[in-house]
């Protein structure tokens, strides 16, 4: 699993969508915003967490955190995340690359609603310096994500969205 599972997904679901990628690392949400010219806001991040026996994804926009309150609301348990090994485990995609999609085996995903604010996301694509630009519909559609509200959005953002 990599960018290339990555790649194959997008070939099978939405062949218009196409895997960039960048000559500088992106494995983090202020080298993504970098390589990939957007604000740290645009980024979406992919959290992977475990809630009781359960791994789950949380997709959220780059400056939100987990809000470990409403989180347990939602998933019915106290969330944590998982540790790299843990993550490539399950998802097939190294840290810094985790996302949504060519997933190693089917994962729940959660999308939070900081990134309805965009019309455009970037998410990771499968390694340290590719990622896709994408609408946030499309991409909760694309992986059949729930919508949540999980998050606490920074200041910054919440007086721009």
């Amino acid at each position: 699993m990599s960018v290339e599972s990555v790649r194959a997904f997008f070939a099978e679901r939405a062949p218009d969508i196409e895997v960039i990628e960048s000559d500088q690392s992106s494995a983090t949400v202020a080298l993504a915003a970098e390589a990939f010219g957007v604000p740290p806001s645009h980024i979406a991040k992919t959290l992977s967490l475990r809630v009781g026996e359960q791994v789950l994804l949380v997709v959220t926009c780059g400056t939100a955190r987990l809000d470990n309150k409403k989180a347990r609301a939602a998933f019915g348990g106290k969330p944590r995340m998982l540790n790299a090994d843990e993550a490539f485990e399950a998802t097939g995609h190294r840290v810094g690359g985790i996302c949504p999609f060519g997933l190693k085996q089917p994962l729940p995903v959660y999308c939070d609603v900081s990134m309805k604010a965009f019309d455009v996301v970037v998410p990771a694509a499968g390694s340290g310096n590719s990622a896709v630009r994408i609408a946030p519909q499309r991409m909760a559609d694309l992986v059949n994500a729930r919508w949540v509200d999980v998050c606490e959005v920074a200041a910054a953002d919440a007086a721009t969205s």
